[in-house]
């Protein structure tokens, strides 16, 4: 595999007879053997770029390439080089742990006795031993979501795409996924990661790209977007609202950055945390506002995703299961 286990060129997706861009001329370089992580809220492209890059859905306008073949005129073997697993665990409730992952290593046309033998190398790999001859329908919502990417690991795919594998999972629960990543890495598993969560971009990616309605709007490594920001966050909490409104006027300045405001406390970002710092005590006392708190610390994932977009990052909308019918697309059934 070359340098680049994904590339793509100007990705365009439109939909309703091209009045609405989902994609809006999108390029990505995804180096082999990393985590890539794409960063957006919903509604950003994110999941629509993983649908074109595994040929799930096709592209307006553009080119790609993954693991070295043309999504466009080779998607058998772009799908023969790749493991999916989206938001949704797509798992046969009626199947044993054990009997989804041999059906999945059948599928892939992998011989019964090797699709036997990975079969039981991933309930090991990913604690689920104890449960192989259990219903998946009896699986917590963790269980059911490391199934799932153990299903798309069946045929041992050099590269693979998780569609916010975390959504809808307790804390323990994505700590525990974001591990098995990072060991899947290690192994030498090219990653492309669609988040919404800026902590686990921050701490799997290396390389980060962020999308807000179809566009790239920033980058970089998760320290050069911070780094974009100023070397500080100085945050002050007030005892009103219209305390934090009196302070926003006196203080706003402080930064050349505008200030973001919620409720009662104010963030700004600076260069130099404690010369501002003091400044802002200095004029907060000057009017007699009475402040709460103060913290000075280092910018987030969330402060740049908030200073590029002029909004956080949204939280996980409540996901419901999709409708029965066609299972998802899993490695080679084309």
């Amino acid at each position: 595999m070359s340098q680049f286990a994904v590339e793509a060129t100007d990705i365009v997706r439109t939909f309703h007879d091209g009045s609405f861009r989902a994609l809006d001329k999108v390029s990505l370089r995804v180096p082999t053997g990393e985590v890539f992580g794409l960063l957006g809220p919903n509604g950003s492209g994110k999941t629509t770029m993983v649908r074109i890059l595994s040929t799930v859905l096709s592209m307006s306008e553009g080119s790609a390439t993954v693991a070295g073949f043309d999504v466009r005129r080779q998607p058998e073997l772009v799908r023969a080089n790749i493991g999916l697993a989206g938001q949704f665990a797509a798992v046969d409730d009626n199947l044993t742990g054990f009997e989804n992952l041999r059906m999945v290593g059948l599928l892939n046309h992998i011989d019964k006795p090797v699709a036997v033998k990975r079969s039981n190398e991933l309930l090991d790999q990913f604690g689920l031993s104890d449960a192989a001859n259990r219903l998946a329908k009896t699986y917590s919502g963790g269980m059911r979501r490391r199934l799932d990417l153990a299903a798309a690991l069946v045929a041992s795919p050099p590269i693979l795409f998780l569609d916010e594998p975390t959504t809808g999972l307790d804390p323990q629960s994505r700590q525990d996924l974001w591990g098995i990543i990072e060991s899947l890495v290690e192994g030498g598993t090219t990653v492309l990661l669609t988040t919404q969560y800026l902590e686990e971009a921050d701490r799997l990616a290396k390389q980060l790209v962020v999308l807000d309605h179809g566009k790239i709007i920033a980058e970089g490594t998760s320290s050069e977007l911070k780094s974009r920001l100023g070397n500080t966050v100085l945050s002050i909490a007030f005892a009103t609202t219209s305390d934090a409104e009196r302070a926003l006027n006196l203080i706003a300045t402080i930064s050349s950055k505008p200030a973001n405001v919620e409720g009662t406390v104010i963030e700004l970002t600076v260069n130099d945390g404690p010369a501002a710092a003091a400044d802002a005590l200095r004029r907060i006392d000057a009017a007699a506002i009475e402040l709460t708190g103060l913290q000075l610390r280092e910018p987030s994932l969330d402060d740049v995703f908030l200073n590029l977009t002029g909004h956080k990052a949204e939280e996980p909308r409540p996901v419901t299961a999709p409708k029965k019918g066609r299972r998802a697309t899993r490695r080679s059934q084309s």
